[in-house]
């Protein structure tokens, strides 16, 4: 029997998408969620976690801690788990090139963007201010630079001129539920790899915005 696929989710909020990642490994027996770990006591998403019981933990950023103190104590509530994939569902903290590298080729994140276009924040708008026509989601691996690993799968929804920030935001969630539980399976399976800072699928190096691209 294959072995068993230990996750750690980090969030730091409603955790929608750690929803639809447990919800994805209730189906699929080769992968778990054995922790979730939030920065912020309130998440809702440590609710959810307990509904399904799991174990969580809060590493809360002290006072005055720079952030690679904060990255190291974030660590050692990682290591507990022992896990084999870190996934980033909201996590709203900047993480250092050390504890990335740490988890180089074992940890993803979804961006709420098509990327390359838009790293960083307030992406739902930026795109309507640009005038496109279509905006999306990004699944990749984690990579020292910002929002600039390798991608594995990306879901395009479409912008409609009466939208705002809001209502794209929700046309993308939905969006977001689908395939990151999907790219946590591919992983899950041995499917999924990083290669020299490529994304390979069934031993296939994916084109530079993921699977299915156009």
């Amino acid at each position: 029997m294959p072995k068993c696929c230990r996750i750690v989710v980090l969030i730091s909020g409603n955790g929608g998408n750690l929803q639809a990642i447990i919800d994805g490994c209730d189906d699929n027996l080769q992968a778990e969620v054995v922790g979730v770990i939030s920065n912020k006591p309130d998440a809702y998403g440590l609710v959810r976690a307990h509904h399904s019981e799991i174990d969580t933990s809060c590493v809360i950023a002290h006072q005055g801690e720079v952030r690679a103190e904060y990255d190291a104590r974030l660590q050692v509530a990682i290591e507990k788990y022992q896990p084999d994939l870190i996934v980033l569902a909201g996590f709203m903290r900047i993480l250092t090139d050390e504890f990335v590298e740490q988890y180089q080729g074992r940890m993803l994140n979804i961006h709420p963007s098509l990327l390359p276009k838009y790293t960083g924040l307030h992406t739902h708008q930026r795109a309507i201010d640009a005038g496109d026509s279509e905006h999306g989601a990004s699944v990749h691996f984690v990579t020292p630079e910002l929002d600039a690993g390798p991608v594995i799968l990306q879901a395009k929804v479409p912008v409609y001129p009466e939208d705002d920030a809001t209502l794209l935001a929700e046309r993308v969630h939905e969006q977001e539920h689908a395939i990151y539980p999907l790219v946590v399976k591919w992983f899950s399976q041995g499917r999924l790899r990083m290669t020299d800072g490529i994304a390979y699928l069934d031993d296939k190096p994916l084109d530079i915005m993921g699977y299915a691209a156009d």
